[in-house]
């Protein structure tokens, strides 16, 4: 899939939205990637999954075990990318604020694991969602995505491959441009920013 088709399927689903948001890192943005619209047509979801996973190294295809995903953001996409790789998919939850695996999932010692997001903007979610994998006895060889907004921020010591990158600004609450502070805000993400 091209850049310009991969965002023909945002806008199909009216997923790309304009105005003041405020994102679940706390940053402040003009553009909104409403990846759970996106990822609602199972169809599209399927198309956009596929894709990705035929970006992924071939290496690095053959040896995922199972996909692990954060939830809530992370959940459908993990999910299409286990089917698209044809291994089982499970979710981390944050009950207490931290990460970790629930519902009687479980890692075994050394499985090799794919994270899987919807939209990578600090990285801290994923960086956290990496650490609690570990702490589960999996083994992250990778993390994918897709969509990069970090512009070039979010760092991994996992290889990181985004289906597409995106440079959308994101601005501290006290450094907003004056056309953005000029509109109301809204939190359309899945969780409270911290």
């Amino acid at each position: 899939m091209t850049e310009e088709e991969i965002l023909a399927e945002f806008r199909a689903a009216d997923a790309l939205l304009e105005g003041h948001f405020v994102l679940s890192s706390g940053l402040h943005s003009p553009r909104y990637l409403q990846c759970a619209r996106l990822l609602m047509d199972p169809m599209r979801a399927s198309r956009l999954a596929s894709a990705l996973v035929a970006s992924l190294p071939r290496d690095i295809r053959s040896s995922v075990e199972i996909v692990v995903s954060p939830a809530m953001g992370g959940l459908i996409a993990g999910h299409e990318m286990g089917r698209a790789l044809g291994v089982e998919a499970i979710f981390l939850e944050r009950p207490t604020g931290t990460f970790e695996l629930r519902r009687g999932f479980r890692l075994k010692p050394g499985q090799k694991v794919l994270l899987m997001e919807d939209v990578v903007t600090t990285g801290l979610s994923s960086g956290e969602a990496i650490k609690a994998v570990e702490q589960a006895g999996g083994e992250v060889i990778a993390a994918a995505a897709i969509v990069d907004r970090s512009n070039g921020v979010a760092q991994f010591d996992v290889p990181f491959f985004p289906l597409i990158s995106l440079s959308i600004p994101a601005y501290e609450a006290d450094k907003l441009p004056p056309e953005l502070a000029a509109l109301p805000t809204e939190k359309p993400g899945s969780r409270a920013a911290a």
